[in-house]
């Protein structure tokens, strides 16, 4: 490629000829050992043989996104899409841009597509953008994929080295992917890389095949109940994310004498805990939410521009994201200065108890909204014993003419946990809230009670105090296995954990 026909930044200086032959010259060769296959990657194999049982005969195209602009020229970090990385073991910042294809074997490959040919499979191809030579304008021109920008990337024998999986480059896919459109079915994993899902539906349109939208959609749904329950290396991903996650709440726990007095505490809480996700995994697993005082019952409090003060209660609702992308999820609700006053012990006991409600009906064979009936069942007779229900308890209950419990715990008590912090988003309500809990699955159970400030129905001592105790689980056929056992819980504990760390 010419200089000329280089797509400069309007800020970047010219390249003189001199330098473009000057700047091949001279490096040291790149290894011939190829690197080691990544761990996440061992377990992807039983995960691509169930997808390719479920469509068989089909091609299936599994995008993991491009690079988002920030800001100008400015992209934010980049995670591929979970169906991705759950398949081919890539996780952290790999691999932009790049598609999984899983393309199906047949017993006569003259009759491909044939309705009556027994389909034998598919043969999974990752296409990705490997390192151009150092010949190339790439190499140092290019501020997206340059290895003088971005790093050395791998070749296509060191990414199959990596992932286990045959690699093509990425400008091979088009005419992969126009390959027999008209004769094999092919599904797409719609909206990660809209370059992929355009050009499918163009190939579609060309070859005049008829598409049901549904189609790609159910691909998605496969996908996602795919991760409905975890396997052993999942299961340590998951307790890993955990552990880490501790480090960071008691980090941020020694912190609090600074968060109180250099304001703004809730930010400087968020920098400590992100400062430990980034130091023991590759990120926070989703925006901390850090909400002193009366921030705690905003449910998705992330500004986290508040003060702390001695006396009032911090929500920590935080976890680590681990290098395979398996996340904690856990909260916390913390007297700052390590003593619950008896108002919020009050509160505080009252969520426990339908915490360990929902925990004890977490076990195989129940169904998963068995989870939060238990645990709002709990809520609701704490409101009426205070007053503060207009009805009784079963009233409120009534799923079709009650809720008036909801006035202060609004939201679901348990969401599926893993390589996403909502895990399995896509699978059916059948699957989901319907569907009965089995071993292996990872859940949440979380419930809270949030009294406005504002909330004249609450008697004042209680006004202004937001509670939420939160805990990652496993299904068992007994009692659920507590990943974040480590986490006290009970208020004694809790004020003896606080305590401890402030000295």
């Amino acid at each position: 490629m010419k200089q000329k026909d280089l797509k400069l930044p309007n800020r970047q200086v010219p390249f003189s000829n001199a330098f473009v032959a000057f700047i091949p010259e001279d490096w040291a060769p790149y290894s011939t050992q190829l690197p080691a296959r990544l761990a996440a990657a061992e377990h992807t194999q039983p995960r691509r043989d169930a997808v390719s049982s479920a469509f068989p005969g089909e091609r299936l195209v599994i995008p993991a996104g491009g690079l988002k602009v920030r800001s100008n020229d400015t992209d934010y970090p980049f995670r591929p899409h979970s169906a991705f990385a759950h398949l081919t073991g890539l996780g952290t910042d790999r691999e932009p841009d790049a598609v999984l294809v899983m393309e199906p074997i047949f017993t006569d490959a003259d009759e491909e597509a044939d309705e009556d040919v027994e389909n034998a499979g598919h043969v999974a191809t990752l296409y990705f953008k490997p390192r151009a030579p150092r010949t190339d304008p790439e190499f140092y021109a290019d501020a997206r994929h340059g290895e003088m920008w971005v790093g050395q990337r791998e070749s296509l024998d060191e990414m199959s080295a990596i992932t286990g999986l045959p690699c093509e480059a990425i400008s091979e896919l088009p005419s992969a992917l126009s390959n027999h459109t008209d004769r094999i079915p092919t599904r797409v994993v719609r909206g990660v890389d809209e370059r992929i899902t355009q050009l499918l539906d163009e190939l579609r349109r060309t070859n005049e095949v008829e598409f049901d939208p549904c189609v790609d959609e159910e691909l998605e749904v496969m996908l996602s109940e795919l991760r409905l329950i975890k396997d052993d290396f999942e299961l340590e991903q998951m307790q890993l994310a955990v552990d880490a996650t501790k480090v960071g709440f008691d980090a941020v726990i020694t912190d609090f004498p600074t968060a109180v007095a250099k304001g703004r505490g809730e930010r400087w809480c968020e920098g400590v805990f992100a400062l430990h996700a980034r130091h023991l995994g590759n990120d926070v697993g989703y925006g901390s939410i850090c909400a002193s005082g009366d921030h705690a019952n905003t449910l998705h409090w992330i500004r986290n521009d508040g003060d702390l003060h001695d006396g009032d209660l911090i929500l920590l609702d935080m976890g680590v994201e681990v290098d395979t992308l398996y996340t904690a999820d856990v909260t916390r609700t913390l007297p700052i200065n390590g003593r619950f006053t008896p108002a919020q012990r009050t509160v505080y006991d009252a969520v426990l108890a339908a915490q360990q409600a929902g925990i004890d009906a977490a076990r195989a064979g129940a169904t998963f909204h068995e989870v939060h009936d238990a645990s709002i069942r709990v809520i609701a007779e704490y409101l009426h014993a205070w007053g503060l229900l207009p009805v009784s308890v079963e009233e409120s209950l009534d799923p079709v003419t009650g809720g008036q419990h909801r006035r202060w715990m609004v939201h679901g008590t348990s969401h599926h946990l893993g390589i996403d912090v909502h895990d399995c988003a896509q699978a059916r309500r059948e699957f989901y809230r319907e569907g009965t809990l089995r071993p292996g699955m990872c859940i949440t159970v979380e419930p809270g009670l949030y009294f406005k400030s504002t909330d004249l129905l609450v008697p004042e001592e209680l006004r202004g105090i937001g509670v939420r105790i939160e805990d990652d689980i496993v299904v068992t056929e007994g009692e659920a296995r507590i990943l974040s056992s480590e986490f006290p819980r009970d208020a004694d504990a809790v004020e003896a954990w606080v305590a401890g760390l402030l000295g």
